[in-house]
């Protein structure tokens, strides 16, 4: 088969790679649309030591089914694989599994391929209005559904009335705003640096957007529930500075490391700060759902690109060239 394979820091290559092994109970899918991640770029510039060369990147799938249960059904990918067995799994926190793997990570190799091996319990049928390239969204989409789902859970302000900021106009961000919308909040605002977005932001729904600069000149305290889809320092001095007494720091980016944070305000203005990683499977197959019935919008914002010619793509993330909140790559 034919993949985008990372052979080294900044350095992707389109050729010819072996057909994924399929163990007992999985699926061979071929792939039809996969987008990329913020954890491909951070693998790509070789800062992440899970993912080392030469590896397939790629975790945000639809496709195919072409051998294995339910072959011929049009699905998008879970891409998570988990034991099933373990405390967290029997509770459903599956994303919590100790024995947890992801496509892009070894030992899966990942989507930007053009066929991958997933457990049938990862695949969600998707019906037949619903494109390959809409249906891939839903793995970015369900991590800004959980993110809101935690934020929900630990808030004293109901959720419809809640004041929301959203940190990032990624597919991240967006997706935490269109999930935000999706469940009833009228105030939303989505933070972005990148002015080359606004046009897909506003697009993609009625949300208030301001740049880095303006939630920072307001005064501190201004929010209930704040979703980090960064996650550097400066985004989360941003989100310390804006939750109010008493709201709710929800973290999902993973941009770096440590820094930023206000420990001493979060203590002295009783801020509870959320860790928010991927989704549970019902989070996934809700996030689904929205998708599939227009809850989530037209999500029609997204830039779509040959597999072959996915180094540019990458090329053009880095550079700050990219426009769209997502890339999708087609074999």
């Amino acid at each position: 088969m034919k993949a985008l394979v990372y052979t080294a820091p900044e350095s992707l290559v389109w050729r010819d790679e072996p057909e994924p092994d399929l163990p007992s109970g999985e699926c061979l899918v071929r792939v039809e649309a996969v987008g990329i991640c913020g954890s491909d770029m951070h693998a790509y510039l070789g800062h992440d030591e899970r993912r080392p060369a030469p590896l397939i990147l790629g975790h945000e799938a639809a496709g195919v089914v072409i051998e294995g249960p339910g072959s011929g059904r049009r699905v998008t990918v879970n891409p998570l694989a988990t034991c099933g067995k373990c405390r967290a799994c029997k509770t459903g926190r599956n994303n919590l599994c100790v024995k947890r793997q992801i496509l892009s990570m070894a030992p899966r190799q990942g989507a930007f391929a053009e066929y991958i091996a997933i457990p049938a319990d990862n695949l969600v049928e998707m019906p037949e209005h619903v494109s390959f390239e809409k249906a891939c969204l839903a793995e970015p989409l369900a991590c800004g559904w959980h993110a809101v789902r935690l934020g929900a859970r630990a808030g004293e302000v109901p959720l419809p009335a809640a004041r929301c900021l959203v940190i990032g106009g990624g597919a991240i961000g967006l997706g935490a705003a269109l999930a935000l919308r999706a469940n009833g909040v009228a105030d939303i605002t989505v933070s972005e640096a990148n002015q080359r977005r606004l046009p897909a932001l506003k697009s993609a729904g009625a949300f208030r957007i301001a740049t880095p600069d303006e939630i920072m000149a307001e005064d501190p305290g201004g929010y209930d529930l704040v979703i980090d889809g960064v996650g550097f320092a400066a985004t989360r001095a941003t989100a310390s500075r804006a939750a109010r007494p008493g709201g709710v720091i929800v973290h999902i980016g993973l941009g770096d490391a440590s820094a930023g944070l206000d420990i001493r305000r979060l203590t002295l203005q009783e801020i509870a700060f959320i860790g928010a990683y991927t989704y549970t499977p019902q989070d996934f197959r809700e996030t689904a759902a929205a998708i599939f019935d227009g809850r989530l919008g037209s999500l029609d914002w997204a830039e779509e690109r040959a597999m072959e010619d996915g180094a540019g793509a990458f090329a053009d993330i880095l550079a700050g060239r990219a426009a769209a909140p997502k890339i999708i790559l087609k074999p």
